[in-house]
């Protein structure tokens, strides 16, 4: 077993995964697996620069994580950065900011390498299930991107798009200094206009209809799949491996959309990083579903972490 530490820092969330992983017998035991939402890609889309208290909140996490690991003795660190780091200008005071506090340097990976990542993390679990038909095609809504992976063991077909629930909300439901509140239907038009383009470059690589199973991954999913269980707190042993009909996902989508911050605030699994920019994260799951014709998401936490976590093992 090697105990190694994997951190995934996206648009709107960083996340740290400690696991003891045999390559062996493929087995990972998980020690510590925590989120924090530090919004990095604050302003990024309008920008073009991370902006400093943005960068603030990112190192206090990783100060956090840096403990974490040194106290539970990991062998090997690997940070993964995704799509805010991906398009900053100032990217380099991210990484400085990076390797002063955990010691390694954050790999700044292309979305295809993403990809495989969330596929591997996602699917190792899922591939003798006789009831999960193959292909699967995983897909990984962040706050500045969306992932696409088809594959059946591995990876055949994979692409990045640049809609997330963070890059929707401040494209398009930022007015006047503050979030639309409900959005207006024009807005919500123009996010879904926004994802259907995505969704036919999507298609350019990727087959989306030849998908057997749809599994989806991150927090967007994850909290429409809470409220669809009905949980009274974020349970993810509740969550991982949960299928979700599409007329409930369509169901939590339309309340989430006329709901106002006090109201989505209010449901009990809600992160509080999250009350913005859920109903953009919704509308993205939706649009996918509807396109791929999926009757159904299965629900998985595991996913780019433990595709680091492997990649450092392996």
């Amino acid at each position: 077993m090697k105990r190694v530490a994997a951190v995934d820092c996206g648009t709107n969330s960083i996340r740290l995964l400690v696991a003891d992983v045999d390559p062996a017998t493929g087995a990972l035991k998980e020690l510590d697996r925590r989120m924090q939402i530090v919004r990095l890609g604050q302003d990024v889309d309008r920008t073009g620069r991370l902006a400093p208290e943005a960068l603030e909140r990112t190192f206090a996490a990783c100060r956090e994580y840096a403990a974490v690991i040194k106290g539970l003795g990991a062998e090997r660190v690997r940070f993964v950065a995704t799509s805010a780091s991906r398009d900053a200008e100032n990217r380099a005071d991210f990484v400085r900011g990076v390797v002063d506090i955990l010691g390694v340097e954050p790999e700044v990976i292309t979305g295809d390498q993403e990809a495989e990542f969330s596929f591997n993390g996602a699917t190792k679990e899922l591939t003798g299930r006789p009831d999960l038909p193959r292909p699967f095609l995983v897909v990984d809504i962040g706050g500045g991107s969306t992932e696409f992976v088809l594959g059946d063991g591995s990876v055949r077909a994979a692409r990045s798009v640049d809609v997330g629930c963070v890059r929707m909300t401040e494209r398009h439901l930022v007015h006047n200094g503050g979030i639309s509140d409900p959005p207006s239907a024009a807005q919500i038009a123009a996010i879904k206009a926004d994802i259907a383009k995505a969704l036919d470059h999507a298609e350019e690589a990727v087959p989306l209809a030849e998908a057997a199973t749809l599994v989806g991954l991150a927090g967007s999913v994850t909290t429409v799949a809470a409220i669809a269980l009905g949980l009274g707190h974020y349970d993810s042993e509740a969550i991982h491996h949960s299928r979700i009909p599409l007329a409930k996902v369509r169901e939590i989508t339309d309340r989430l959309l006329t709901a106002t911050h006090a109201e989505r605030a209010a449901i009990p699994v809600m992160h509080p990083g999250r009350v913005d920019v859920i109903g953009a994260g919704a509308l993205v799951l939706l649009a996918i579903m509807e396109r791929t014709g999926a009757e159904e998401v299965v629900v998985s936490e595991h996913d780019i972490l433990d595709g680091i976590a492997w990649s450092i093992a392996d």
